[in-house]
């Protein structure tokens, strides 16, 4: 199943009755659907059309939809009979009052010489064209998320992919790290002289006690669990953006408590590397639907 992104962008160009409109979708990450709306007059009374139409495509983002009008007449939009009669009107004037003017310029600043535009309403038909120009342009913008949306499931991949390898790095030190643990409490015991005598028994106890402690194999377990639990969300879930967020931020304790348990400078070069492709991961995590 495709990773989509939140990041995209739609254009799109239509014509109905007498004005040519273009529509502009862009979108950008955001926590939960934040939908803004610039259009022209007449497309008010199917704001809702259109806002339903983007929660039920989109889901999630920050949505700016913005839709341009641009007239297209075709013919001059007046009333040639009501000018003739204003042009014979001012140049019987004119010859009367014996002024010189242009009879044509003055009838043409008459403010009934213009006839209104074609009507606004739209009808049933040219509802539904919108609606499906509006469609046209959405289904651009999801294009454009697929295409984002599959960068960033390779960059995932890759990451997870390395976070696997530095995981399988760590074992061969798990035992030098035991054997230097244990060697430095006896070199410190030693230190303190012939006069300090202790149990050998009680002290492997205790030191089989500290050990346990140190121990970071339910974390090691843990973390290639959720490695692998969010490779399968991102394979088998429709907008797991969410999800993902959710396991990254598991995978994170577990690396922050191998770091902490570590004690073996190795060790935490390693989990440093870790650290730094989980960042990685949590940063582009946040642009999934």
């Amino acid at each position: 199943m495709p990773v989509f992104s939140m990041t995209g962008f739609g254009k799109h160009s239509f014509q109905v009755k007498n004005k040519n409109y273009t529509i502009e979708i862009k979108t950008l990450n955001s926590k939960q659907l934040d939908l803004t709306l610039r259009i022209p007059p007449e497309f008010r009374p199917l704001e809702p059309t259109i806002r339903k139409i983007m929660s039920s495509a989109l889901e999630r983002g920050k949505v700016d939809v913005a839709i341009y009008a641009e007239n297209c007449f075709d013919y001059l939009p007046f009333d040639e009979k009501t000018l003739l009669k204003y042009v014979s009107y001012f140049k019987k004037l004119s010859e009367s009052q014996s002024i010189h003017s242009d009879p044509l310029l003055a009838a043409l600043r008459m403010p009934d010489l213009f006839s209104s535009p074609i009507s606004e309403d739209f009808s049933t038909d040219e509802i539904f064209l919108i609606e499906s120009e509006i469609f046209q342009c959405v289904s651009s913008v999801i294009t454009h998320r697929k295409e984002e949306g599959q960068s960033l499931k390779t960059e995932f991949q890759r990451a997870l992919g390395e976070i696997k390898k530095l995981l399988s790095q760590i074992e061969p030190y798990e035992q030098s790290r035991i054997a230097h643990v244990r060697s430095k409490l006896m070199s410190n015991l030693k230190s303190l002289g012939d006069e300090c005598s202790f149990d050998t028994n009680r002290f492997e106890q205790e030191l089989i006690y500290y050990l346990e402690k140190m121990d970071f194999t339910e974390e090691k377990v843990r973390l290639a669990s959720h490695l692998n639990y969010f490779e399968t969300t991102m394979e088998n879930e429709a907008s797991c953006g969410r999800k993902l967020n959710f396991i990254a931020q598991e995978m994170g304790r577990e690396i922050n408590t191998l770091g902490a348990k570590a004690n073996h400078a190795e060790i935490q070069k390693i989990v440093v590397q870790m650290k730094d492709e989980l960042e990685k991961i949590k940063e582009q995590v946040l642009n999934v639907l």
